[in-house]
């Protein structure tokens, strides 16, 4: 029997930066055990783990910056795009569109992964500041919620040595295990996190309009990530294009071979790159087992890298 290659692409990671487990260096030294080739480094709201990564020389830099894996040699590592998840509000993509879509598939708020953004972009930056502040504000309304219950949880909030720059539910979730209140991070959400749950905030903040234009302007490609709602609601599609939406995340840890061949033909038809990733937070185990359940082909990240370069 042919042992399946293992995965070496992987377009969607999260650091300790935002809601990840794992430091940012710890992260990369097991995408390098594994045999990454090509990653992206895509914090909600923040380019913080990437930035430590290229000052740490950890990796090439696919879309700015050096490292040393430029040389090519062996057991250098993963080469590096420098990426952001954005959750975006969905007030400007109109009620019509999205009528008949539950939140709890993921459509109240749409992610749009800046793939190869430029760190140094100050204007990009001040939006993710933004973001930010409006993640700092629904996750004290939160925590507001929960001390109401009776379940407070505040002193079980994560600590992590490098700081961590955006804080979103996830935090609240392990918080609850972390004070007995739930079994599990998924236990929390079901109970109190998912919209419709006691401790649920609605979010505030960038809508995707706006989000796509900041990330083109910073030089990078907006890519609508693991939407498989998008199959019951395609013109959602056809108004991102239209804002600028260059990909979409076809390849997503986990989806059924016959998810994933809708989604590319979506693709193919509105003319977007497919991307893929783990979506890797660390919750759920290493970054092996999460590699398990990740097939993205070679030629997704050549065909990224191309697009990233073109002018």
């Amino acid at each position: 029997m042919t042992t399946p290659r293992r995965n070496q692409v992987d377009l969607h990671t999260h650091t300790s930066r935002s809601d990840g487990v794992l430091e940012p260096l710890e992260l990369y030294r097991q995408m390098r055990d594994w045999g990454s080739s090509l990653v992206a480094i895509t914090d909600h709201d923040t380019l913080a783990g990437a930035r430590e990564l290229l000052a740490a020389s950890s990796g090439s830099s696919a879309s700015g910056g050096p490292g040393d894996g430029a040389s090519g040699k062996p057991g250098a590592g993963p080469a590096i795009i420098v990426g952001v998840e954005i959750n975006t509000s969905t007030d400007d993509v109109g009620a019509a569109l999205m009528a008949g879509l539950d939140d709890r598939d993921g459509a109240g708020e749409l992610h749009i992964l800046g793939l190869g953004v430029d760190p140094a972009d100050d204007a990009f930056g001040r939006l993710l500041e933004e973001q930010r502040e409006a993640r700092r504000t629904r996750l004290e309304l939160g925590l507001q919620r929960l001390d109401e219950m009776g379940l407070a949880v505040r002193d079980h909030l994560p600590d992590v040595p490098g700081g961590i720059d955006a804080m979103g539910r996830p935090h609240l979730a392990r918080a609850l295990v972390a004070a007995g209140h739930a079994e599990s991070v998924d236990d929390a959400f079901g109970r109190y996190l998912e919209p419709g749950g006691p401790a649920y905030v609605p979010r505030h903040g960038v809508g995707t309009r706006r989000a796509i234009e900041a990330i083109l302007a910073a030089s990078g490609i907006a890519v609508l990530a693991h939407a498989a709602w998008l199959m019951a609601q395609p013109r959602v599609a056809d108004l991102l294009c239209d804002w600028g939406l260059g990909g979409l995340e076809v390849y997503y840890a986990g989806w059924p071979d016959t998810l994933v061949d809708e989604m590319a033909e979506l693709a193919r038809e509105r003319g977007l790159l497919a991307t893929g990733g783990s979506d890797y937070h660390g919750d759920r185990g290493d970054y092996a087992t999460a590699q398990a359940l990740t097939r993205v082909p070679d030629e997704v990240g050549e065909r990224l890298l191309e697009a990233l370069a073109s002018p």
